[in-house]
């Protein structure tokens, strides 16, 4: 660990100080962007990536655009598409780059070392890409209250908090549609780019107050649009049942209807079989702070871990000696637990290795029979591997000094935080300490520690329920953010930078650096 004296941190201060330079060199390194958010090799300077992050934040408000997003950079990159459903038996090979999905809101990609043999161990990234929202309810309509039109939602991970109220929503998701030609059916992501929908506050002389315990069923609903019809003498027939009577479409507010059909160009309204739509703020992700050392964001639990490690796969080496896997998975539903199929306790990232091992090996001149193939290989591979579970962690924070650890509080715009926890909610320990002390020494990095102090609840991450899953050696690693699990929050705008070239000095160095621990 690199000790933060005095020395250290006045010239990181002076650092910051030229942040508007910075930000000009930020702006020059995106021009010369090879492949869309892949920065040119000599412009790995966390500065070349602070654009790139906000545009991200900024275009991909759900996890649906989020795999969207990653799934169109991987394409451009020469990444091959797996699907599930598919026999992937000599499909797979050494120095071929690949990537498969799972209900269009987890994604795991992977590159394959030229020169990989059977049993050859993976240097994984794992992260979750689902953030704290509120989602439209199955029948979302409700009826009109004093002339507004409201939203029926549900919160997902303990949104429509106080950081929600009076804030600036938008609604964007995935829509199933059926073609009327062919009947089958299919996804079509959507945003709308203007906001839509706002949870109103009362007035604190009303005596009742906005405390954080008012009733999310009946205080928090969002309002949408205003319908005053009730107030005409005229008599006025029903709007039209969009859709017919019994459609999905009858279940919900007709104008939004109107609304998502338009975006989508959709003319029949019966095509749309459902849909998962949320809510987000839609306030653009900003720079911020006198030298703009900050960026301003939602969603940044974790689309900023997530983002940095898939970048570092992009910017990874590609070097003919190299013989094992690098990979990122990134999750759905690691706020709410992990539980189904697409959360981490899914056998998603499991299944995928082993089916890429076995693919490879029935192909490899080493490999000549099918019994060669099971427990055995997929033991040694696994031990000859290691997980990096990567998810925001706490940045010290300058108004609640109480909440931090002396050594343990980790700084913005400085490096990643290995974390720590006794009772084990983390997965770092001594051994994988060292490993990623030395990558970050080999990769020019600079590691932070984070731990709770004893008298706080830690939260969790994707890394013991994975780790322990596949018996791999691992460590957590965070990207520091302030006010977590707001609508909107803090990070350092040299952080999802730093992030890239940390993560990349992982896969790129983690070969080495088992080398020296088997040596």
């Amino acid at each position: 660990m690199t000790r933060h004296t005095p020395e250290f941190m006045r010239a990181r201060t002076s650092n910051l100080s030229l942040r508007s330079l910075a930000m000009e060199q930020s702006m020059a390194a995106t021009r010369s962007e090879v492949v869309d958010n892949k920065v040119d090799a000599k412009n790995m300077n966390p500065e070349a990536f602070i654009k790139p992050y906000l545009d991200f934040m900024t275009e991909n408000p759900t996890v649906f655009h989020a795999v969207g997003y990653f799934k169109e950079k991987l394409a451009k990159a020469g990444y091959t598409e797996l699907s599930s459903r598919d026999n992937w038996a000599g499909k797979l090979e050494p120095g071929g780059k690949y990537y498969t999905t799972r209900n269009g809101s987890s994604i795991i990609a992977f590159a394959v070392g030229e020169a990989y043999k059977p049993g050859n161990g993976f240097a994984m990234i794992a992260g979750h890409i689902d953030a704290l929202t509120a989602r439209l309810k199955p029948t979302s309509t409700k009826p009109n209250t004093h002339g507004y039109v409201q939203l029926g939602v549900a919160p997902y991970a303990g949104a429509l908090g106080e950081t929600w109220w009076d804030r600036d929503l938008s609604i964007g998701g995935r829509v199933i549609v059926r073609d009327p030609k062919t009947g089958k059916t299919s996804v079509r992501l959507v945003k709308l780019d203007w906001p839509i929908a706002r949870i109103p506050t009362l007035a604190p002389h009303f005596g009742l107050g906005m405390t954080g315990r008012n009733n999310r069923e009946t205080e928090m609903v969002p309002i949408i649009g205003l319908d005053n019809s009730d107030l005409s003498s005229a008599s006025t027939s029903p709007e039209q049942v969009l859709g017919g009577q019994g459609s999905f479409t009858s279940t919900q507010p007709p104008k939004l209807v109107k609304l998502i059909s338009k975006e989508l160009d959709i003319t029949d309204h019966s095509t749309i079989l459902n849909w998962e739509l949320e809510l987000f703020d839609c306030q653009p992700a900003t720079v911020g702070g006198m030298d703009k050392e900050f960026i301003f964001a939602g969603r940044i639990d974790d689309k900023l871990c997530s983002w940095a490690a898939f970048m570092a796969l992009l910017h990874a080496k590609a070097d003919p000696s190299e013989a094992g896997i690098k990979l990122v998975a990134l999750f759905d539903d690691e706020e709410i637990g992990s539980l189904l199929r697409q959360g981490a306790k899914g056998n998603f990232l499991p299944i995928t290795i082993e089916r890429a091992v076995e693919s490879l090996a029935s192909s490899s001149k080493t490999t000549t029979t099918a019994a060669a193939i099971g427990p055995g290989l997929m033991g040694q591979t696994y031990a000859s591997s290691f997980l990096v579970s990567s998810d925001v962690t706490h940045a010290a924070h300058p108004n609640f000094p109480q909440t931090n650890l002396a050594g343990h509080s980790p700084r913005l715009n400085v490096g990643v935080a290995l974390c720590v926890d006794a009772s084990a909610h983390m997965t770092t320990d001594s051994v994988s300490m060292a490993i990623l002390d030395r990558v970050a020494e080999l990769a020019g990095c600079v590691n932070q520690r984070h731990m709770i102090r004893n008298d706080s609840r830690s939260g969790g991450t994707v890394g013991p329920m994975l780790s322990a899953a596949m018996g791999v050696k691992a460590a957590d690693v965070g990207i520091p953010q302030l006010s977590m699990h707001s609508i909107r929050a803090t990070t350092g705008s040299l952080d999802p930078g730093l992030g890239v070239k940390f993560y990349k000095g992982f896969l790129d160095h983690w070969a080495a650096v088992d080398r020296e621990w088997r040596a």
